[in-house]
Protein backbone atom coordinates (compact mmCIF):
# COMPACT_ATOMS: atom_id res chain seq x y z
CA UNK A 1 0.00 0.00 0.00
CA UNK A 2 1.90 3.05 -1.35
CA UNK A 3 0.97 7.01 -0.35
CA UNK A 4 1.75 8.91 -2.95
CA UNK A 5 1.46 7.15 -6.50
CA UNK A 6 3.88 9.00 -8.33
CA UNK A 7 7.18 8.87 -10.11
CA UNK A 8 8.88 7.01 -7.41
CA UNK A 9 5.59 4.21 -6.81
CA UNK A 10 4.92 4.28 -10.94
CA UNK A 11 8.59 3.35 -11.58
CA UNK A 12 8.40 0.45 -8.91
CA UNK A 13 5.02 -0.89 -9.73
CA UNK A 14 5.17 -1.13 -13.76
CA UNK A 15 9.07 -2.32 -13.05
CA UNK A 16 7.83 -5.17 -10.70
CA UNK A 17 5.26 -6.04 -13.65
CA UNK A 18 7.79 -4.70 -16.30
CA UNK A 19 9.93 -7.82 -14.44
CA UNK A 20 7.30 -10.51 -13.90
CA UNK A 21 6.54 -10.65 -17.97
CA UNK A 22 10.21 -11.32 -18.63
CA UNK A 23 11.12 -7.20 -20.44
CA UNK A 24 13.78 -6.69 -17.72
CA UNK A 25 16.24 -7.22 -14.84
CA UNK A 26 15.81 -6.14 -11.16
CA UNK A 27 19.00 -4.06 -10.98
CA UNK A 28 19.38 -1.80 -8.15
CA UNK A 29 17.30 -4.29 -5.77
CA UNK A 30 19.39 -6.18 -3.28
CA UNK A 31 16.35 -8.69 -2.52
CA UNK A 32 16.98 -9.76 -6.50
CA UNK A 33 20.24 -10.33 -7.09
CA UNK A 34 22.06 -9.84 -4.35
CA UNK A 35 23.65 -12.46 -2.62
CA UNK A 36 24.86 -13.20 1.19
CA UNK A 37 28.22 -15.32 2.26
CA UNK A 38 27.50 -17.82 4.77
CA UNK A 39 30.41 -19.65 7.11
CA UNK A 40 34.25 -19.08 5.78
CA UNK A 41 35.24 -17.23 2.44
CA UNK A 42 36.66 -21.09 1.34
CA UNK A 43 32.86 -22.88 2.24
CA UNK A 44 31.77 -21.18 -0.92
CA UNK A 45 28.59 -20.82 0.28
CA UNK A 46 26.59 -17.80 -1.07
CA UNK A 47 23.17 -17.74 -1.66
CA UNK A 48 20.85 -15.47 -4.04
CA UNK A 49 19.01 -13.67 -0.56
CA UNK A 50 15.69 -14.28 -2.26
CA UNK A 51 16.77 -18.04 -1.76
CA UNK A 52 18.29 -17.37 1.40
CA UNK A 53 14.92 -15.66 3.35
CA UNK A 54 11.89 -16.65 3.14
CA UNK A 55 10.81 -13.07 1.55
CA UNK A 56 7.86 -12.74 -0.92
CA UNK A 57 7.68 -13.12 -4.38
CA UNK A 58 7.40 -10.67 -7.17
CA UNK A 59 4.46 -12.83 -8.80
CA UNK A 60 2.62 -12.82 -5.05
CA UNK A 61 3.05 -8.63 -4.79
CA UNK A 62 -0.34 -7.03 -5.29
CA UNK A 63 -0.65 -2.94 -5.24
CA UNK A 64 -3.01 -0.50 -4.15
CA UNK A 65 -2.59 3.06 -2.07
CA UNK A 66 -3.49 6.33 -2.25
CA UNK A 67 -2.90 9.93 -4.28
CA UNK A 68 -4.00 13.19 -4.49
CA UNK A 69 -4.48 13.27 -8.28
CA UNK A 70 -7.22 10.89 -10.01
CA UNK A 71 -7.05 8.75 -12.95
CA UNK A 72 -5.20 5.15 -12.99
CA UNK A 73 -1.27 4.11 -12.46
CA UNK A 74 -0.29 4.51 -16.30
CA UNK A 75 -1.82 8.04 -17.28
CA UNK A 76 0.25 8.57 -13.34
CA UNK A 77 3.50 6.94 -15.48
CA UNK A 78 2.93 8.95 -18.55
CA UNK A 79 3.02 11.81 -16.44
CA UNK A 80 5.97 11.00 -14.29
CA UNK A 81 7.74 10.33 -17.84
CA UNK A 82 10.01 8.24 -16.25
CA UNK A 83 9.84 4.67 -18.55
CA UNK A 84 9.94 4.45 -21.73
CA UNK A 85 6.70 4.58 -23.67
CA UNK A 86 7.49 0.96 -25.06
CA UNK A 87 7.83 -0.37 -21.93
CA UNK A 88 4.44 1.17 -20.58
CA UNK A 89 2.66 0.35 -23.99
CA UNK A 90 3.14 -3.26 -22.95
CA UNK A 91 2.01 -3.41 -19.21
CA UNK A 92 -0.65 -0.48 -19.97
CA UNK A 93 -3.60 -3.24 -19.36
CA UNK A 94 -2.38 -3.98 -15.91
CA UNK A 95 -1.43 -0.03 -15.18
CA UNK A 96 -4.59 0.84 -16.19
CA UNK A 97 -6.25 -1.43 -13.71
CA UNK A 98 -4.69 0.37 -10.28
CA UNK A 99 -6.63 3.50 -9.69
CA UNK A 100 -5.33 4.91 -6.10
CA UNK A 101 -7.83 5.90 -3.59
CA UNK A 102 -8.20 9.29 -2.37
CA UNK A 103 -5.83 10.36 -0.35
CA UNK A 104 -5.79 12.21 3.16
CA UNK A 105 -4.14 15.83 2.50
CA UNK A 106 -3.61 19.32 3.54
CA UNK A 107 -2.02 21.96 1.54
CA UNK A 108 -0.43 23.75 4.73
CA UNK A 109 1.81 20.85 4.66
CA UNK A 110 2.61 20.57 0.85
CA UNK A 111 2.10 23.87 -0.51
CA UNK A 112 3.26 23.22 -4.08
CA UNK A 113 0.72 20.80 -4.91
CA UNK A 114 -2.92 21.13 -5.42
CA UNK A 115 -5.03 18.03 -4.73
CA UNK A 116 -8.09 17.07 -7.40
CA UNK A 117 -8.84 14.23 -5.00
CA UNK A 118 -9.25 14.11 -1.27
CA UNK A 119 -11.08 12.81 1.45
CA UNK A 120 -12.94 14.98 3.63
CA UNK A 121 -13.48 14.65 7.32
CA UNK A 122 -14.32 16.64 10.46
CA UNK A 123 -11.02 16.24 11.65
CA UNK A 124 -7.40 14.51 11.45
CA UNK A 125 -8.77 11.43 13.63
CA UNK A 126 -12.18 11.32 11.09
CA UNK A 127 -9.86 11.21 8.39
CA UNK A 128 -7.13 8.42 9.44
CA UNK A 129 -10.31 6.03 10.52
CA UNK A 130 -11.10 6.72 7.26
CA UNK A 131 -7.33 5.31 5.92
CA UNK A 132 -8.05 2.32 8.56
CA UNK A 133 -11.07 1.43 6.45
CA UNK A 134 -9.22 0.98 3.59
CA UNK A 135 -6.53 -0.67 4.85
CA UNK A 136 -9.37 -3.27 6.82
CA UNK A 137 -10.47 -3.71 3.26
CA UNK A 138 -7.23 -4.70 1.52
CA UNK A 139 -6.27 -7.20 4.43
CA UNK A 140 -9.34 -8.83 3.31
CA UNK A 141 -8.19 -9.31 -0.40
CA UNK A 142 -4.41 -9.73 0.95
CA UNK A 143 -2.62 -12.10 2.77
CA UNK A 144 0.24 -9.61 4.51
CA UNK A 145 0.20 -6.14 3.90
CA UNK A 146 3.14 -2.72 4.33
CA UNK A 147 2.37 0.89 3.77
CA UNK A 148 5.11 2.67 2.41
CA UNK A 149 5.53 6.72 2.28
CA UNK A 150 6.05 7.35 -1.65
CA UNK A 151 4.45 10.91 -1.22
CA UNK A 152 6.50 13.88 -1.35
CA UNK A 153 8.26 16.16 1.34
CA UNK A 154 6.46 17.88 3.68
CA UNK A 155 7.20 21.07 5.40
CA UNK A 156 9.26 21.38 8.56
CA UNK A 157 8.59 20.49 11.99
CA UNK A 158 9.63 19.34 15.37
CA UNK A 159 8.45 16.81 18.07
CA UNK A 160 6.09 18.61 20.26
CA UNK A 161 3.82 18.07 23.17
CA UNK A 162 1.05 15.97 21.12
CA UNK A 163 3.91 13.54 20.08
CA UNK A 164 5.23 12.04 23.05
CA UNK A 165 2.83 9.74 23.86
CA UNK A 166 0.30 7.87 22.04
CA UNK A 167 -2.53 9.20 24.41
CA UNK A 168 -1.49 12.68 23.67
CA UNK A 169 -1.25 11.88 19.76
CA UNK A 170 -4.42 10.94 19.69
CA UNK A 171 -6.07 13.82 21.43
CA UNK A 172 -4.32 15.77 19.04
CA UNK A 173 -5.94 14.01 16.37
CA UNK A 174 -9.62 14.94 17.75
CA UNK A 175 -8.29 18.58 18.21
CA UNK A 176 -6.68 18.71 15.08
CA UNK A 177 -3.23 19.80 16.01
CA UNK A 178 -1.28 21.62 13.72
CA UNK A 179 1.99 19.12 14.97
CA UNK A 180 0.18 16.42 13.14
CA UNK A 181 1.01 16.35 9.27
CA UNK A 182 -0.84 13.81 7.07
CA UNK A 183 1.94 10.99 6.84
CA UNK A 184 1.56 10.89 10.20
CA UNK A 185 -2.21 9.97 9.77
CA UNK A 186 -1.37 7.26 7.73
CA UNK A 187 1.66 5.88 10.03
CA UNK A 188 -1.22 5.98 13.20
CA UNK A 189 -3.39 4.40 10.34
CA UNK A 190 -1.17 1.72 9.46
CA UNK A 191 0.34 0.93 12.83
CA UNK A 192 -3.11 0.57 14.49
CA UNK A 193 -4.15 -2.00 12.32
CA UNK A 194 -0.52 -4.23 13.31
CA UNK A 195 0.96 -2.96 9.62
CA UNK A 196 4.73 -2.32 9.25
CA UNK A 197 5.50 1.47 7.70
CA UNK A 198 7.80 2.76 5.98
CA UNK A 199 8.88 6.99 5.35
CA UNK A 200 10.78 7.44 1.99
CA UNK A 201 10.77 10.84 3.07
CA UNK A 202 12.22 13.18 5.46
CA UNK A 203 8.86 14.39 7.40
CA UNK A 204 8.63 14.08 11.05
CA UNK A 205 6.29 10.90 10.74
CA UNK A 206 7.46 7.73 12.72
CA UNK A 207 10.30 8.68 14.33
CA UNK A 208 8.27 10.01 17.63
CA UNK A 209 7.92 8.66 21.31
CA UNK A 210 3.93 8.10 20.04
CA UNK A 211 4.99 6.13 17.18
CA UNK A 212 7.59 3.87 18.97
CA UNK A 213 5.02 3.01 21.42
CA UNK A 214 2.47 2.32 18.97
CA UNK A 215 4.97 0.27 16.95
CA UNK A 216 6.12 -1.83 19.65
CA UNK A 217 2.39 -2.42 21.11
CA UNK A 218 0.78 -4.14 17.92
CA UNK A 219 4.28 -5.44 17.21
CA UNK A 220 4.11 -2.81 13.67
CA UNK A 221 7.75 -2.61 12.42
CA UNK A 222 8.64 1.00 11.48
CA UNK A 223 11.30 2.63 9.44
CA UNK A 224 12.81 5.57 7.74
CA UNK A 225 13.88 8.58 6.74
CA UNK A 226 14.03 9.58 3.05
CA UNK A 227 15.39 7.14 0.33
CA UNK A 228 19.39 7.30 0.17
CA UNK A 229 19.43 7.35 -3.60
CA UNK A 230 21.79 9.65 -5.63
CA UNK A 231 23.78 12.62 -3.96
CA UNK A 232 24.04 11.43 -0.52
CA UNK A 233 24.75 7.76 -1.36
CA UNK A 234 27.80 9.11 -2.95
CA UNK A 235 28.54 11.07 0.48
CA UNK A 236 27.91 7.80 2.62
CA UNK A 237 30.68 6.18 0.45
CA UNK A 238 33.05 9.06 0.07
CA UNK A 239 33.26 10.74 3.75
CA UNK A 240 33.84 7.11 4.96
CA UNK A 241 36.87 6.39 2.55
CA UNK A 242 38.34 10.06 3.60
CA UNK A 243 38.17 8.82 7.41
CA UNK A 244 39.21 5.83 6.94
CA UNK A 245 42.53 6.94 5.49
CA UNK A 246 42.34 10.05 8.11
CA UNK A 247 42.09 12.37 5.11
CA UNK A 248 40.89 16.17 6.63
CA UNK A 249 37.69 18.10 4.95
CA UNK A 250 37.36 21.51 5.40
CA UNK A 251 34.35 21.87 2.84
CA UNK A 252 31.81 19.84 1.06
CA UNK A 253 29.58 21.96 -1.52
CA UNK A 254 26.54 19.73 -2.67
CA UNK A 255 24.13 21.28 -5.25
CA UNK A 256 20.98 19.62 -7.11
CA UNK A 257 18.80 19.97 -10.15
CA UNK A 258 15.82 18.31 -10.21
CA UNK A 259 12.52 18.97 -12.61
CA UNK A 260 10.22 16.12 -11.34
CA UNK A 261 7.12 16.84 -8.95
CA UNK A 262 9.51 16.48 -6.24
CA UNK A 263 11.81 19.10 -7.82
CA UNK A 264 8.74 21.39 -7.72
CA UNK A 265 8.15 20.69 -4.12
CA UNK A 266 11.44 21.36 -2.64
CA UNK A 267 11.13 24.70 -4.29
CA UNK A 268 9.24 25.79 -1.27
CA UNK A 269 11.28 26.65 1.23
CA UNK A 270 9.39 25.11 4.13
CA UNK A 271 9.82 21.93 2.16
CA UNK A 272 13.19 22.47 1.30
CA UNK A 273 14.15 23.05 5.01
CA UNK A 274 12.85 18.94 5.80
CA UNK A 275 15.00 17.84 3.22
CA UNK A 276 17.95 20.13 4.12
CA UNK A 277 18.06 18.79 7.62
CA UNK A 278 18.17 15.04 6.00
CA UNK A 279 20.65 15.78 3.80
CA UNK A 280 23.38 17.81 6.15
CA UNK A 281 23.38 15.00 9.25
CA UNK A 282 25.40 12.63 7.97
CA UNK A 283 28.80 14.20 7.60
CA UNK A 284 28.84 15.14 11.78
CA UNK A 285 28.07 11.57 12.41
CA UNK A 286 30.36 9.74 9.95
CA UNK A 287 33.10 11.76 10.15
CA UNK A 288 32.41 12.68 14.09
CA UNK A 289 34.51 16.41 14.61
CA UNK A 290 34.58 15.71 18.22
CA UNK A 291 36.58 12.77 17.86
CA UNK A 292 38.81 14.14 14.70
CA UNK A 293 38.92 17.77 15.61
CA UNK A 294 42.21 18.33 13.39
CA UNK A 295 40.47 16.96 10.35
CA UNK A 296 36.90 17.81 10.54
CA UNK A 297 36.03 20.47 13.31
CA UNK A 298 35.52 23.65 11.01
CA UNK A 299 33.89 21.87 7.98
CA UNK A 300 31.98 24.11 6.07
CA UNK A 301 28.89 22.00 4.63
CA UNK A 302 26.27 23.56 1.81
CA UNK A 303 23.32 21.47 0.11
CA UNK A 304 21.74 23.29 -2.29
CA UNK A 305 18.14 21.70 -4.25
CA UNK A 306 17.17 23.91 -7.96
CA UNK A 307 14.06 23.04 -9.47
CA UNK A 308 14.93 23.20 -13.36
CA UNK A 309 11.70 21.04 -14.92
CA UNK A 310 13.69 21.00 -18.17
CA UNK A 311 15.72 17.88 -16.46
CA UNK A 312 12.10 16.20 -15.26
CA UNK A 313 13.40 12.86 -13.18
CA UNK A 314 17.16 12.92 -14.37
CA UNK A 315 18.43 14.75 -11.15
CA UNK A 316 21.69 16.00 -11.27
CA UNK A 317 23.53 15.79 -8.68
CA UNK A 318 26.98 17.74 -8.39
CA UNK A 319 29.48 18.23 -5.64
CA UNK A 320 33.15 19.86 -4.71
CA UNK A 321 34.68 18.73 -1.80
CA UNK A 322 38.03 20.56 -0.10
CA UNK A 323 40.27 17.98 1.21
CA UNK A 324 43.76 17.76 3.01
CA UNK A 325 46.56 15.92 3.38
CA UNK A 326 49.89 14.69 4.62
CA UNK A 327 51.36 18.19 6.68
CA UNK A 328 48.01 20.11 5.31
CA UNK A 329 48.62 20.09 1.93
CA UNK A 330 45.13 20.75 0.01
CA UNK A 331 42.97 18.84 -3.05
CA UNK A 332 39.99 18.75 -4.42
CA UNK A 333 37.59 16.04 -5.86
CA UNK A 334 34.90 16.99 -7.56
CA UNK A 335 31.62 14.51 -8.67
CA UNK A 336 29.28 15.40 -11.20
CA UNK A 337 26.02 12.36 -10.71
CA UNK A 338 23.35 12.44 -13.70
CA UNK A 339 21.23 10.02 -12.31
CA UNK A 340 17.96 9.34 -12.57
CA UNK A 341 16.09 9.63 -8.99
CA UNK A 342 12.98 7.36 -9.68
CA UNK A 343 15.13 4.67 -11.63
CA UNK A 344 17.38 4.83 -8.08
CA UNK A 345 14.82 4.54 -5.66
CA UNK A 346 12.35 1.94 -6.77
CA UNK A 347 14.56 -0.75 -5.93
CA UNK A 348 15.00 0.40 -2.32
CA UNK A 349 11.35 0.70 -2.18
CA UNK A 350 10.70 -2.88 -3.10
CA UNK A 351 13.65 -3.97 -0.97
CA UNK A 352 12.13 -2.12 2.14
CA UNK A 353 8.53 -3.95 1.76
CA UNK A 354 9.98 -6.64 1.32
CA UNK A 355 12.08 -7.04 4.40
CA UNK A 356 9.42 -4.79 6.40
CA UNK A 357 7.13 -7.87 5.72
CA UNK A 358 9.62 -10.19 6.76
CA UNK A 359 10.66 -8.45 9.75
CA UNK A 360 6.96 -8.30 10.84
CA UNK A 361 6.88 -12.06 10.52
CA UNK A 362 10.09 -12.65 12.57
CA UNK A 363 9.88 -12.94 16.64
CA UNK A 364 12.91 -11.39 17.27
CA UNK A 365 12.00 -8.03 15.10
CA UNK A 366 9.01 -7.62 15.29
CA UNK A 367 8.38 -6.27 18.62
CA UNK A 368 11.76 -4.04 18.49
CA UNK A 369 9.60 -1.13 16.73
CA UNK A 370 12.25 0.64 14.39
CA UNK A 371 14.01 -1.47 12.30
CA UNK A 372 17.21 -0.30 12.57
CA UNK A 373 19.33 -2.49 10.30
CA UNK A 374 17.04 -1.31 7.24
CA UNK A 375 19.51 1.91 7.93
CA UNK A 376 21.32 0.65 4.47
CA UNK A 377 18.47 2.43 2.56
CA UNK A 378 18.37 5.65 4.19
CA UNK A 379 19.39 9.36 4.18
CA UNK A 380 18.50 9.88 8.57
CA UNK A 381 18.16 6.50 9.23
CA UNK A 382 15.65 6.10 12.26
CA UNK A 383 17.86 4.76 15.76
CA UNK A 384 16.66 4.00 19.24
CA UNK A 385 16.68 7.38 21.44
CA UNK A 386 19.65 7.90 22.83
CA UNK A 387 21.47 5.85 20.07
CA UNK A 388 23.30 7.47 17.33
CA UNK A 389 22.55 6.40 13.47
CA UNK A 390 24.96 5.12 11.52
CA UNK A 391 25.97 6.22 8.23
CA UNK A 392 28.33 4.72 6.62
CA UNK A 393 27.16 2.60 4.07
CA UNK A 394 29.09 -0.29 4.55
CA UNK A 395 28.66 -0.64 8.52
CA UNK A 396 24.92 -0.36 7.23
CA UNK A 397 25.73 -3.46 5.00
CA UNK A 398 27.16 -5.72 7.66
CA UNK A 399 24.58 -4.78 10.12
CA UNK A 400 22.21 -5.53 7.63
CA UNK A 401 22.91 -9.02 6.45
CA UNK A 402 24.48 -9.99 9.40
CA UNK A 403 20.96 -9.29 10.51
CA UNK A 404 19.44 -11.58 8.08
CA UNK A 405 22.47 -14.21 9.15
CA UNK A 406 21.27 -13.93 12.71
CA UNK A 407 17.37 -14.43 12.00
CA UNK A 408 17.62 -17.21 9.96
CA UNK A 409 20.58 -18.76 12.55
CA UNK A 410 23.47 -18.69 10.95
CA UNK A 411 26.95 -17.66 12.40
CA UNK A 412 27.55 -13.79 12.16
CA UNK A 413 30.50 -12.79 9.98
CA UNK A 414 33.30 -10.26 11.76
CA UNK A 415 35.66 -10.40 8.99
CA UNK A 416 38.67 -11.25 11.61
CA UNK A 417 39.77 -14.07 9.36
CA UNK A 418 42.37 -15.43 11.70
CA UNK A 419 41.61 -18.72 11.95
CA UNK A 420 42.99 -18.80 8.18
CA UNK A 421 46.49 -18.55 9.26
CA UNK A 422 46.36 -21.30 12.00
CA UNK A 423 44.62 -18.51 14.59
Amino acid sequence: MMVGMGAVCTTLIAGVEAIRQGLAKPVGSLTQMGTIRLGKRTDGTTPLIKDFLPIAQLEDLVFTGWDIFGGNLYGASKTAAVLDNETLEKIRPYLESIEPMPAAFDQNYVKRLTATKIKSGKNKRDLAEQLRKDIQAFKKKTDRQVVIWTGSTEIFLTPSAVHQSLAAFEKGMDNDDPGIAPSQLYAWAALTEGIPFINGAPNLTVDIPAMYELSRKMNAPICGRDFKTGQTLIKSVLAPAFKARMLGVSGWFSTNILGNRDGEVLDDPASFKTKEESKLGLLDLILQPELYPDLYKDIFHKVRINYYPPRGDAKEGWDNIDIFGWLGYPMQLKVDFLCRDSILAAPLALDLCLFMDLAARTPSLKGLGIQEWLSFYFKAPDSAPGVYPEHDLFIQQMKMKNTLRHIMGEDLITHLGLDYYGQ
